[in-house]
This record gives structure tokens, C-alpha cells and sequence, in this order.
């Protein structure tokens, strides 16, 4: 179990009670290439059922020159008879990652501050105690979750604050700085260099702090509006910040809790900062990635840059055999048919978000998962996720 999962497994296995809803499927009928509309209904299927059942599913897949693709099952939520939205808003959670990944690189790109550079070196001091040493810790370790920084969700008092008292706490937006004061307050996992990896939400908010600096004093969310979400035209995409309100046609996402009744988790400031603050759709998930891959947000070095990985072990192996490994604020995992994809998965109170993006940008496909009664399986999920991905970004027909 990684640690950007803890907290959220913890806590739904402190209220979960498995329960399975019968609930209306829909899906468009357009099709093309190899792999259909059909395929895609069948395949979300699975993902549903590996999920067990009682979750809301929505997949969306864009190709060059043709028309999308589309699938769902379930509900817009617990009572509601309307279908899931074709596109609703949602949390997207870790998958912020990559958009600040992508602002750090750009001011790269500007010669604003160097992958090299130390921790220490913007913000002196920050790092430090218990162990830990900004001095010994760079930009690239930041993004790449090389650092052995302490993951801040892990801290037993923030899991307490989110387990045992979430109603009291959903409106929670502590700064990033305390945040990672809270980390330091931890000792290292290791000491960055070694070659070990080790997932960290502190790690953006560190990223996002430097970001915040090297622009001259810009926040991470107006970088995040101004350099990727304005310039795409992602009009889906926003940055609530504290405001714990989704604007949008959004799914009500709930788990049971121990009384019987469904506790709702729609409505929350806690995913505030920059490794998990971005509301989202399928289909602005898909542009970004799109537009990620085919060179239009990053100049080629810096691409190749975010491209260039170390292993991870937190996710299962796919379907190619092989396991991927983690760029910056990127995974690359290989495909059946040859080739790689890009993707960053987001998991986050109930929603769990899977985008994915072929190498060269051509086709894009984003599944989103929200639940309604009970905890999922993560890792079953995540490998019928995985090969609807792989069958949608190789153009191939599920069997």
C-alpha cells in the first residue's frame, strides 16, 4: 500500500460496508478504428466489475481526426436516478501533479531555475531538521519522488484528523507550509541519490513553493490558469483552492458509513494544494494530455526531460509485461503493440482518476471512478484499467 493511498484506504475501511447497486448503463454509438464504442462499453465494464460493482464509471477516448468515444455506467450518485454526466467535474487529485510538473519545467525551459538546483537554494531552511537536509535534495528528486522526504498524508495526526473526524475536517485548508512542516517533523525515508523512489505528496508541495519563487512571486494555482489551463482552453478545468464547492455537472461521491447511512465526501477543502488541487473533466484531462505529449505545452528537452524514469513498484505490472517507471510528475508505461503511453493516476476521497496519452499524442483516453457504498479493490481496478488503455491507445478490439 503507497503512501498516497493510505489515508483514503484507511479511512473508507473505517466506514465501508459492501454493498452492490444495480444502477442504468448508457453510451454513444460512434465508433471508428479498431477499437469501437462497443469495446469501450465492454472493457469500462470490467473496470466496473473489478471495482465491485457499486461505483459510477465514465471513459472517454479522443483520436486525431476522429470523433470521440465514449462509455459510463451508474448514477450521478446514491438516490439519483439520472446517469453519471458524459463529462462531470471531478477531483482529479494526484493527476495535479502533472500540471505542476509542467509549470516547473516551462520556467526551466525559461532558464528561471535548474532541475539542479537544491531545495535549500530557494528555500532556505525549509528542509531541515530530523534529518532532513534541502541541501542534499534537488528540483529533479522533487518531481521525480526521489527525495526520501517524508510523505506529509502519512503523519498519524493527519490520518486521525481524516479516519476519525472527516466531517469536522472537510473543510480544512491548511497551507502548504504547514504541511510540510508537518513532514519535517519526520525523519527522512533516505537520503536522495541512492537510486531509491518513494511516492511523496510533500514533494509538490516543495515544487510548487519553488515555482512560486522563481516566477517573481505568482501562486501555483494562477501559474497553473495562466501557462496551461488558459491557453488550452480548458474551460472544465479550475483550481477551487478552499472553496470546497465543484461548479459544474459533477457526480455526488459517497461511501456508507457505520450507522448505514451514506456519508458524502462531494463537498471538501482538503485537496487544496499543489498535489491535488485541480478539478477536472475527461475531456479536458484528454486535451492536456494530448497537448502534453504532442510538444505544445513543453519544448523537447524538457519533454524528454519529464520522460526520463526511474522504477516505481506501487502500480501493477501491465499488460506488455514490463513495468513502467516515474519521470517528472509523469509515469511512462509500455504498450502491447509497442511503443509507450504517458499517465499520472489520481486517487483521491472517493474519486479515482486514470488519464492516459499515447507518445506521440495521437490518441488520449481518461477513465473516472467514484464511489457510492464501498471501498474498491485499487489494484483490481487499476489492471482492468490498464487494459482498457492499452486496448484504446493501441487501437485494438477487447476480446
Amino acid at each position: 500500500m503507497t503512501g498516497k493511498r493510505t489515508v483514503v484506504v484507511a479511512w473508507v475501511v473505517a466506514l465501508a460496508a459492501s454493498a452492490l447497486a444495480a444502477v442504468p448503463a448508457g453510451a454513444d454509438t460512434r465508433a471508428g478504428g479498431g477499437y469501437s464504442a462497443a469495446d469501450l462499453r465492454k472493457d469500462l465494464a470490467a473496470v466496473r466489475a473489478a471495482g465491485g460493482g457499486d461505483i459510477n464509471v465514465v471513459a472517454r477516448v479522443d483520436r486525431r481526426g476522429e470523433g470521440p468515444l465514449r462509455a459510463r455506467y451508474g448514477t450521478a450518485g446514491v438516490g439519483s436516478k439520472a446517469s453519471v454526466p458524459w463529462e462531470p467535474e471531478f477531483r482529479v487529485a494526484s493527476t495535479t501533479k502533472t500540471f505542476t510538473a509542467v509549470v516547473v519545467l516551462q520556467l526551466v525551459a525559461e532558464h528561471k531555475l535548474s532541475l539542479d538546483d537544491t531545495v535549500d537554494h530557494w528555500l532556505p531552511g525549509v528542509v531541515s531538521g530530523h534529518g532532513n537536509d534541502g541541501r542534499l535534495i534537488t528540483v529533479r528528486d522533487l518531481l521525480q519522488q526521489t527525495s526520501g522526504i517524508y510523505n506529509y498524508v502519512e503523519d498519524p495526526d493527519v490520518q486521525d484528523r481524516m479516519i476519525n473526524h472527516f466531517d469536522e475536517n472537510r473543510f480544512d485548508d491548511t497551507p502548504p507550509e504547514q504541511l510540510v512542516a508537518i513532514a519535517m517533523s519526520h525523519p527522512p525515508l533516505f537520503t536522495p541519490g541512492g537510486g531509491r523512489w518513494a511516492y511523496s505528496n510533500t514533494n509538490y508541495l516543495l515544487a510548487a513553493m519553488i515555482a512560486e519563487k522563481a516566477s517573481g512571486g505568482q501562486d501555483w494555482r494562477e501559474l497553473v490558469e495562466h501557462r496551461v489551463i488558459a491557453p488550452l482552453g480548458l474551460r472544465h478545468t479550475y483550481i477551487p483552492g478552499a472553496d470546497p464547492y465543484l461548479v459544474g455537472r459533477h457526480e455526488r461521491v459517497t461511501i456508507t458509513g457505520p450507522d448505514g447511512k451514506p456519508v458524502d465526501l462531494t463537498d471538501q477543502s482538503l485537496q487544496h494544494t499543489a498535489d491535488s488541487g485541480v478539478v477536472s473533466t475527461p475531456g479536458d484531462l484528454n486535451t492536456f494530455f494530448r497537448a502534453l505529449a504532442s510538444g505544445t505545452l513543453l519544448p523537447a528537452a524538457q519533454l524528454a526531460e519529464m520522460r526520463t524514469t526511474v522504477p516505481y513498484d506501487d502500480l501493477p505490472v501491465p499488460p506488455a509485461g514490463t513495468q513502467g517507471g516515474y519521470g517528472l510528475g509523469l509515469r511512462v508505461v509500455p504498450l502491447t503493440c509497442g511503443g509507450t503511453y504517458d499517465m499520472h493516476e489520481g486517487d483521491g476521497l472517493g474519486v479515482y482518476t486514470r488519464p492516459a496519452v499515447s507518445a506521440d499524442g495521437r490518441r488520449a483516453v481518461t477513465v473516472s471512478i467514484t464511489t457510492t457504498t464501498a471501498l474498491i479493490d485499487q489494484d483490481k481496478v487499476n489492471r482492468a484499467v490498464e487494459t482498457l488503455t492499452d486496448h484504446a491507445l493501441c487501437d485494438r478490439a477487447s476480446s
